[in-house]
């Protein structure tokens, strides 16, 4: 009888679980995907390892401990300190600068130890440094990894399949008896030449390429063929003094350690990629950075949705466990499949070819519908997980009172906001979710469609708002178009004070003394109609345009309706700060999806892309919140910066938006969009400006410009922000996705925006990139002084060997640079905004009853320690399944004390939650955890916690139990210490640290 599919499956399994086991296969890396290393935030990087991680130790029962990272185009040593946090032994890189290449051989460097810039010296075992080799040829495929010469390569590619016609199956000859010895020869002959680029005596050769091994006769052709040359090799050691095995990366990992202990060590990355062996010139690969926006920031929306969900999810689920809520218990269970797919999602597009925006046009269009599916789920379980937590009565639950505020008819509209009903007879609730360990300060609008209404907050009280326009955009002609204000919807903006891991509820009540004082005035030109009655609108004045704080001035370009200048009050002076938008032109068919380059034939090579839309619009809005300026090119760009008046820290900082629309092609065609800042710091010399940009939201990495190799090469990824500075100030541009930058000129930071090349760059796409949207940017700003003397110490004393001067230096390098305080806040403000969800009461007879003001913590965290995650493991053996653990992952932000003066470190860390000098190696450091103590204050209200001390150190969150804390390797799968208390928790600055935290039945 022939055997079932079923059958066939469960066999293939076993061998394979087999050949595992055994060692003959090795899992490498084990991720969800083998990451892009530019784009991928910090928060996707680790989710997708520990999914990946818990994957294959659920199904195969083991644990990876090497890595093997050879396709992503450039290395950032994020994923290094992540594998070695994970307990991984070695990793095996490819893709770096040819020059790179060229060095590594010289030297004989070929392996080395990657170790975080941060780091002073390797001192201890979690130092996080790992080893790392690197492959010396250009490419993984077989005809580039034998040795230097390709063509004798081709020799030893066996795959031979009928109908298939290559360059290989042409070239190769299977092994006979009568050519063994020729093709030993000639095959020693190159492996020598790859092992004399390394100090040992060990070579790793990879027998493989993209799209193999997917017959079975392919793996029979490899197998046999080599195994030939192998044994004839190694019976013939003393001709060619070598021998050869079939092995895997950990086998190389460990042959190389027993024989060599003597490896350099390295501290950076390998960014830009450039190769040279397709046209032989160097061709950067500096596109991809920011190639695709719409879809990078459609990730980062479901990072920030399924991060707010795993946390919310663990705290309800665990709850409704220890409470025998049954009803809420089996929502979970059955909705809990679908926090996996959006976990595997959100993974999936961490590939190398998906946030890299480097996949056909149609496997883009497939990911950004997985993306879209899963922000839709996680939003509505985010609602499922608030209702339960909010509720006065949690043994007389009710479901679907609650919705999110944002609707999305596809995922290729931009979302918008659902209007809050207010009528004379009519309040609404809405709650706002901060999912942050810290209290925050956080601008929130809703829309209504009355401008009577007031905004009451958690006790009543009637707090302070600004209303805004809601704009009507009518297009009267291509090169015309008529913009008023909305007389059917309004924008209700206020300033909330939310407690660190919140539920907070607001109501938005009928306002029968009017609306005076609230709204907001308009300056601007032909923006009135008969309709525009509640706002009061003026025609806006000849000259530069100001908006004005008590902390700052900004001043307008007139004709532009773009930032000039900041003068900081309590400097007294005008900074230059000018903000300009132009395009690079690209080189056509050497610019596409991969590759940045700029057209060389053009003499100057930025072109004004402005100028087509002629129909400027500027409007002008000031109210007693905020003020702002927006400059409408048409349907191409809507340029507004922003700046509040809310007596608070956010008035330092100033707010930028940019929606940005190509239109249709051919529109706009080979245009590479950046925004850029020319200010006066002198951030070095003329020919060298240094910046610094960030890696995954984890680390910076300074950044000099090399002349010698263009725009295109000077082009760096950031993902949450980059700096320039001199020595008396700093200026951050804070970011919410993935995009390149380059400080080309002293005193300039610019950000590529986005890209339209209409032709293929030869490096595997097959197509042009054509299909942009309206797609919407939006960045703080922020101007900084610098501190030239070493930070204060602060109330707390320094751990021991620790001191209070800036970065230990032995190497007379430059001090590691750090954001301030204010940045990380503001950054982490951009990733994760709070959520707004709207309380439906369908029936006025609904006898609903909510905690108005919810905290989820125990005790605030420290300012500078990120809770990254707080994600539920599945149970072992039910795979579709919450189980009762959880792993605690955790960030301490390092920080400078330096940047942005005490005021900033005053209201982050001054609320009796500090206990952190200043969390970066370039300040003084303490224990970020050692004033978490729990005081043994119960759950919601005033209620006492009766139980013993030991027993209250375990708690971290209200009404929840936890049994036992354990740490653990980053993604879980190494066990370590029992931990006693919270207290006992430390992590050095810029550390990562998982905890496996075990709740009570």
């Amino acid at each position: 009888a022939k055997p079932s599919a079923t059958t066939t499956l469960l066999s293939v399994l076993q061998i394979l679980k087999k050949l595992v086991q055994s060692g003959r296969l090795e899992i490498t890396t084990g991720g969800w995907v083998m990451t892009d290393e530019a784009n991928a935030h910090l928060y996707a990087m680790v989710d997708q390892l520990i999914e990946g991680h818990q994957w294959v130790k659920a199904n195969l029962n083991i644990t990876p401990k090497t890595g093997w990272s050879i396709d992503p185009f450039g290395h950032g040593s994020t994923v290094p300190y992540l594998l070695a946090a994970s307990g991984f032994k070695g990793t095996i890189i490819q893709r770096i600068h040819y020059a790179w290449k060229q060095w590594f051989a010289r030297h004989r460097y070929g392996d080395f130890l990657w170790t975080p810039y941060w780091k002073s010296q390797s001192n201890s075992a979690s130092d996080h440094t790992m080893l790392t080799h690197n492959m010396p040829f250009d490419i993984y495929s077989i005809k580039h990894s034998c040795g230097p010469h390709p063509f004798i390569c081709l020799n030893f590619d066996f795959r031979k399949i009928p109908g298939e016609y290559t360059e290989y199956s042409i070239k190769a000859q299977f092994i006979t008896p009568e050519n063994i010895e020729a093709k030993a020869d000639l095959l020693m002959e190159q492996y020598s030449r790859t092992a004399s680029l390394f100090p040992h005596n060990v070579a790793l050769i990879p027998v493989g390429d993209d799209f193999r091994y997917n017959k079975e006769k392919e793996m029979e052709q490899q197998y046999t063929n080599y195994k030939k040359l192998i044994d004839y090799i190694n019976e013939h050691r003393q001709k060619y003094n070598a021998e050869i095995s079939f092995g895997t990366p950990v086998d190389y990992f460990n042959a190389i350690r027993e024989r060599y202990d003597r490896f350099p060590t390295l501290k950076g990355d390998f960014f830009v990629y450039a190769d040279i062996f397709n046209e032989g010139r160097p061709a950067y690969w500096s596109g991809y950075f920011t190639t695709r926006p719409y879809y990078k920031i459609l990730s980062r929306e479901l990072e920030h949705n399924l991060r707010s969900l795993e946390i919310l999810f663990t705290i309800a689920f665990n709850r409704a466990r220890q409470t025998g809520s049954s009803n809420a218990f089996k929502i979970y269970e059955k909705n809990y499949e679908k926090m996996i797919l959006a976990r595997r999602n959100l993974g999936l597009f961490q590939h190398h070819d998906a946030i890299t925006g480097t996949s056909k046009a149609n496997v883009m269009r497939d990911y950004a519908l997985r993306l879209f599916e899963s922000i839709q789920d996680t939003v509505k379980l985010q609602e499922k997980t608030i209702e339960l937590l909010v509720q006065r009565k949690p043994l007389d639950q009710q479901h679907g009172f609650l919705i999110g505020e944002l609707e999305r008819d596809n995922f290729g509209k931009l979302p918008r906001k659902t209007p809050i009903i207010v009528t004379e007879g009519r309040s609404t609730d809405f709650i706002v979710y901060n999912a942050l360990a810290q209290e925050r300060l956080e601008v929130v609008t809703i829309r209504t469609l009355t401008p009577r209404v007031k905004v009451l907050d958690a006790s009543g009280k009637a707090i302070d708002i600004q209303i805004n326009p809601v704009w009507n955009i009518t297009e009267t002609s291509y090169t015309s178009r008529k913009i008023v204000p909305s007389d059917k919807e309004y924008e209700v903006m206020f300033v909330a004070r939310l407690a660190p891991l919140s539920l907070t509820t607001y109501t938005a009540a009928y306002d029968e003394d009017g609306y005076q004082g609230k709204m907001a005035t308009l300056y601007c030109t032909e923006c009135q109609d008969e309709k525009t009655k509640a706002f009061e609108v003026r025609s806006k004045q000849p000259g530069d345009i100001q908006l004005e704080n008590y902390k700052m001035r900004l001043l307008f370009d007139e004709q532009s309706g773009f930032l000039k200048s900041v003068t900081k009050k309590h400097m007294g002076k005008q900074i230059q700060c000018a903000i300009k938008f132009a395009a690079y032109k690209s080189a056509q068919f050497h610019s596409g999806a991969y590759l940045f380059k700029t057209d060389p034939e053009q003499r100057n090579s930025e072109k004004d892309v402005l100028e087509q839309y002629g129909d400027l619009t500027i409007l002008i809005t000031s109210g007693p919140l905020a003020s702002d300026v927006t400059a409408i090119y048409g349907p191409f760009l809507a340029h507004t910066v922003r700046i509040y008046n809310s007596n608070s820290v956010l008035d330092s900082a100033i707010y930028i938006e940019n929606d940005i629309d190509f239109e249709a092609p051919p529109k706009n065609r080979e245009t590479e969009l950046f925004m850029r800042f020319v200010t006066d710091i002198e951030n070095g010399a003329s020919e060298n400006p240094e910046f610094y940009s960030d890696l995954n939201g984890f680390q910076y990495q300074k950044r000099v410009k090399v002349s010698a190799i263009g725009v295109e090469g000077n082009y760096f990824p950031i993902t949450s922000g980059a700096f320039i500075q001199d020595d008396r100030m700093r200026l951050t541009l804070l970011t919410t996705h993935a995009q390149g930058a380059a400080s080309l000129e002293p005193g300039q930071l610019e950000v590529m925006l986005d890209r339209r090349t209409l032709y293929d760059d030869y490096r595997g796409m097959g197509e042009g990139v054509i299909d942009s949207r309206l797609t919407r940017h939006r960045f703080w700003l922020t101007l900084e002084t610098i501190d030239a003397a070493p930070a204060a110490a602060q109330p707390n004393p320094p751990e021991p060997n620790n001191n209070n001067e800036e970065q230990p230096n032995p190497s007379g390098a430059d001090p590691y640079q750090l954001p301030s305080i204010f940045a990380n806040a503001l950054a982490n403000g951009l990733n994760y905004p709070a959520n707004l969800f709207i309380v439906e009461r369908y029936d006025e007879s609904n006898q609903l009853e909510l905690n108005r003001a919810v905290r989820l913590l125990r005790v605030q965290f420290p300012c500078d320690l990120h809770m990254l995650n707080l994600r539920t493991l599945t149970e072992s053996n039910l795979p579709l399944f919450p189980s009762s653990s959880a792993l605690l992952v955790l960030q301490r932000q390092g920080y400078s004390c330096r940047i942005g003066g005490d005021e900033m470190i005053g209201y982050f860390c001054g609320n009796g939650s500090s206990s952190s000098n200043g969390g970066g190696t370039g300040s003084s450091t303490s224990n970020p955890s050692k004033n978490t103590v729990l005081d043994g204050g119960g759950g919601e209200g005033n209620e006492i916690d009766h139980r013993p001390p030991e027993v209250r150190e375990l708690q971290l969150f209200r009404r929840l139990r936890i049994d036992t804390i354990q740490a653990t390797s980053l993604t879980g799968l190494h066990p370590g210490e029992r931990i006693a208390s919270f207290t006992d928790i430390y992590l050095e600055p810029m550390e990562l640290k998982t905890y496996n935290l075990t709740f009570s039945k």
